[in-house]
């Protein structure tokens, strides 16, 4: 099941970067400069930050957002009942401390443990049925899944209950505007913007140890093991975050491209970075592999395995992984 996952997950990226390479959030949140200025207030005359907040979140509702799709959605106040399609909104909503209100999860989202105790509604195929008679007041559904979901947040719509597509974040700074934009909608904004502040000071963190390195490694990423190798290249997040760390990707070719054994041994790359974890001692097996004993990466044992969520899943532990990425390209900077 893992290996499905990771293999469709790669796919849909594929397509999606593909298309989509390099686009801006239109998304900001529109309430956060108005959200301070009603807290400052409140603390003024209430003097209490537990009364400010409430007052911040009050003064922001009813309001209408637009989703990723331009879908209108109108709230008279904060949903109290969410369900998460997706493990990336599933680990905002948690970061956002909306453990209470979250009635359930698909099935992949196993991050923070609470999630697992959650109901269940599904994996690539949501059990649409379920959703509905569960009668949540929101539905958080995601713009990655529209190729195989989109006629069932349809159905859940025409059950009156709103579906909010979260955008496909292709960037540290969308992934930022997509948090801040499910905090505005879940009467959130304050803990977004304290969130998307720590994500930021730890890639400040990261980039400043690795800022010395005089001689730029050659890494190659891997997101799916033989038969069929997949890898990032110009235009995708893993790009980005090799370019915050100063280190060069190997693959020039724009966005998820498929790779042959022997065009990785001839790209010989200082270092490979493997965020598959469905093959058995992974690590050795791809050191076994025909001719990658002459591959530099393999000689100084710079084969190094990452967890693959932390770089593909689009919320607050992004940062987590640029720096666990960073450790496995430049352990020396962290040393």
């Amino acid at each position: 099941m893992k290996k499905m996952w990771q293999l469709w997950l790669t796919a849909v990226l594929a397509v999606l970067l593909l298309t989509a390479c390099g686009g801006a959030d239109d998304n900001k949140d529109k309430g956060t400069d108005n959200n301070a200025a009603t807290t400052e207030q409140s603390d003024k005359e209430n003097g209490s930050d537990s009364e400010a907040s409430e007052d911040a979140d009050a003064a922001t509702f009813p309001m209408t957002i637009k989703d990723a799709t331009g879908v209108e959605i109108t709230l008279e106040k904060a949903p109290e009942t969410i369900i998460s399609t997706l493990p990336s909104n599933t680990e905002i909503l948690f970061a956002l401390g909306l453990d209470d209100e979250i009635v359930a999860v698909d099935d992949y989202s196993d991050f923070p443990e609470d999630a697992t105790q959650k109901e269940k509604i599904g994996d690539m195929n949501l059990n649409i049925e379920k959703i509905i008679s569960m009668n949540p007041e929101m539905v958080f559904g995601h713009e990655m899944s529209l190729p195989g979901s989109e006629a069932g947040y349809q159905q859940i719509r025409d059950a009156g209950i709103p579906v909010y597509i979260v955008k496909n974040a292709m960037n540290f700074d969308e992934t930022y505007s997509t948090i801040e934009a499910i905090g505005e909608a879940t009467g959130k904004s304050e803990e977004a913007t304290k969130v998307v502040e720590d994500m930021k000071a730890k890639v400040e963190e990261v980039v400043a140890k690795t800022a010395d390195i005089e001689t730029p490694k050659r890494v190659i990423v891997e997101t799916s093991d033989v038969p069929e190798i997949y890898v990032p290249g110009k235009n995708t997040f893993m790009q980005e975050i090799l370019d915050k760390i100063g280190a060069e990707n190997v693959v020039t070719e724009e966005g998820w491209i498929m790779i042959s054994p022997e065009e990785i041994v001839k790209q010989n790359p200082d270092v490979m970075v493997i965020m598959h974890d469905y093959t058995p001692d992974v690590i050795n097996s791809v050191k076994k592999r025909d001719g990658f004993a002459d591959i530099t990466a393999v000689k100084e044992d710079q084969v190094v395995q990452v967890d693959s969520n932390l770089t593909s899943r689009t919320g607050p532990r992004l940062a987590e992984g640029l720096e666990e990425v960073a450790k496995a390209v430049y352990p020396e900077a962290f040393k």
